[in-house]
């Protein structure tokens, strides 16, 4: 029997979110057990729900939002009280983010055309989940205050995946072309130097967390415009004034 896509989407969808409410219901000391089930479960449920067509260098770009998305939610939900009253609204917006990231993804594995609205939308809700993860991750990896060298790695390392995602949206080839990793190392290289940098700046772990994601968020939007030659003044402006705003949100939080 075959399945329609919107009804293996859906499918998918509850068995993440429930499985997802169910490791609310453990403390963080079983993270051991629930981690590894979230990778592989959410690898197979997109694998379910996308199954037609993957092929080459697909088997990582169309997997890669949707686990991590499932890891940092799960992470970051131990960072709130656990009852009902954060329980509740955590597993809706987890919900709705993986179906939204579901529907991303296959518009982007079938390749439609890039002047149509459809994939226009498909890469900014990738683009946004992206943001949001790096957020989420950031948030909780700065609240384990582990030094500015685990810093630099980690969020070098979250960024390279991320962007080499990002980038390879831009022309959805089947091999990963080398400006593709050059710009995603380069992406790399300037978050971790940021992270290091802030690690010695006397900050909450929230605004930390703020800086770095917008810095990953403009950065992105700027390669990824530069990389798909739409790269104008407008745009320039826009990204800067961005960071802008951030960079005097960070100077007036920190504890002089």
């Amino acid at each position: 029997m075959i399945i329609e896509k919107r009804v293996r989407f859906v499918i998918s969808t509850v068995v993440l979110t429930m499985l997802l409410l169910l490791s609310t219901f453990f403390f963080f000391d079983k993270a051991f057990l629930f981690i590894p089930l979230l990778i592989i479960v959410s690898y197979a449920a997109t694998y379910f729900a996308l199954y037609e067509e993957i092929e080459k260098i697909e088997w990582y770009m169309l997997f890669i939002v949707p686990v991590l998305l499932s890891v940092a939610l799960y992470l970051f939900y131990f960072l709130f009280p656990v009852r009902w009253l954060t329980r509740i609204p955590f597993i809706i917006i987890y919900g709705i983010s993986t179906y939204a990231i579901l529907l991303s993804s296959n518009i982007l594995n079938v390749g439609v055309e890039k002047n149509l609205q459809l994939y226009r939308a498909a890469f900014s809700v990738n683009y946004f989940v992206q943001t949001m993860v790096y957020f989420l991750f950031a948030s909780v990896f700065a609240s384990f205050h582990w030094g500015f060298l685990a810093n630099g790695l980690i969020f070098g390392a979250l960024a390279f995946a991320m962007s080499v995602q990002l980038y390879w949206t831009i022309h959805l080839d089947l091999t990963l072309k080398k400006e593709v990793f050059r710009y995603a190392w380069f992406t790399a290289l300037l978050l971790a130097e940021a992270s290091i940098i802030l690690s010695f700046i006397p900050v909450q772990e929230s605004i930390f967390a703020l800086v770095v994601s917008v810095l990953y968020y403009c950065l992105g939007g700027l390669l990824h415009l530069h990389l798909d030659e739409r790269l104008f003044h407008h745009s320039i402006r826009e990204y800067v004034s961005i960071l802008a705003v951030i960079l005097s949100l960070l100077f007036f939080s920190v504890n002089w």
